[in-house]
């Protein structure tokens, strides 16, 4: 799990439950079209797997 990940926010995140939106900001997304890179790891791993339906990811 070399690299970085290239996540972006593509859907709102109104109407989510608490937890989703607290793992969006976790993960640094604020707004709708942003992206931010991370790196690979299991932890960033699993809070991509439960938002998964609201971001779109790259390996870099």
């Amino acid at each position: 799990m070399a690299g970085d990940l290239k996540i972006t926010l593509k859907k709102s995140v109104i109407g989510s439950t608490e937890k989703i939106r607290a793992t969006v900001v976790g993960l640094g997304l604020n707004k709708t079209n942003k992206t931010v890179l991370r790196k690979n790891t299991p932890e960033i791993r699993g809070m991509i797997n439960k938002v998964h339906h609201l971001v779109d990811v790259e390996e870099v």
